[in-house]
């Protein structure tokens, strides 16, 4: 209910108008926004190496260490980290950044100027890291997050220079510590097919790629060795600084961008657990045993 002035007909009105009351019909109460639109990809999409290499990427030999998870890649993460002229970042999931094309206009635009949707992602994923490796001040990127075992053909389409560093772990120590880091909604019967598909894809990595094997096992029963080989592998000097990584920052240590349990907390290498005897593996888990020798 409101009051309104209207005009009055009546033409001995001193004012020529009356005050009125006017019944308002309610406006209905505003729709929700719609939700985005999802992500519509360019048609013909393919994967490819960039068209000017020397152009279309900042990054230059950037380094992934692919491993299944729970492999210790935390732990070498940190080791690497602590090289004055390596940076290591926590755990990007970089290939998870998509880019949004909502308009036909767009779209249209996009491949007038002869991208795909896979070649603009990439230029993102290339200006995300190389803009993590030029805050640290350092020269060398090390990328460590453990899904990538799954896009490794298009990392290396993305970057042809790319370096690899395959860490491996005994598959059954992989599993335990899969269930062992949050046994309520990791049961054991879930632990082998959950990171057998890691393993599958690690290994499948290390079938095509180039790149130096790194043992989870060698690493905690002798780091000074292990990091010596990896550092004349990246093309820099040995630091004794490495092993003390308790006394550099490193980032959060937080589930879900990596190891967040107290051995890592320590700030020093702690051996690993026995390996397990033979008898202990999994039939599902032998082959892949058998391929990295622990068989």
């Amino acid at each position: 209910m409101s009051w309104k002035y209207r005009a009055n007909a009546t033409l001995g009105g001193l004012t020529g108008y009356t005050l009125t009351r006017v019944t308002r019909t309610p406006r209905p109460a505003p729709s929700p926004p719609s939700p985005p639109p999802e992500t519509v990809r360019l048609p013909g999409d393919v994967v490819r190496p960039p068209v000017d290499p020397a152009h279309d990427r900042l990054l230059r030999e950037p380094v992934f260490l692919l491993s299944s998870v729970r492999s210790g890649s935390t732990l070498l993460r940190v080791l690497l980290n602590s090289h004055s002229r390596i940076h290591s970042p926590i755990e990007t999931h970089f290939r998870r950044l998509t880019v949004g094309l909502p308009t036909d206009p767009v779209r249209q635009a996009m491949e007038l100027l002869g991208h795909t949707h896979s070649d603009i992602e990439h230029i993102v994923w290339d200006r995300m890291l190389h803009r993590e490796l030029a805050r640290s001040g350092k020269p060398i990127l090390v990328e460590k997050t453990p899904s990538n075992v799954f896009a490794w053909r298009r990392i290396s389409a993305c970057w042809p220079d790319a370096r690899f560093i395959f860490l491996l772990r005994h598959p059954v120590s992989i599993m335990q510590s899969w269930h062992e880091g949050d046994p309520e909604n990791r049961p054991l019967e879930e632990a082998v097919p959950r990171t057998l598909s890691y393993m599958t894809y690690l290994q499948e990595a290390r079938t095509h790629l180039d790149g130096v094997t790194v043992r989870y096992e060698a690493l905690v029963a002798d780091p000074e060795t292990e990091l010596r080989r990896l550092c004349a592998f990246l093309g820099v000097e040995w630091e004794p600084e490495m092993l003390e990584y308790g006394n550099k920052d490193h980032g959060g240590f937080v589930k879900g961008i990596g190891d967040w349990r107290e051995k890592i907390r320590s700030g020093t290498v702690v051996r690993g657990r026995p390996l397990p005897s033979p008898d202990e593996v999994p039939e599902e888990f032998r082959e892949i045993c058998a391929q990295w020798r622990y068989l």
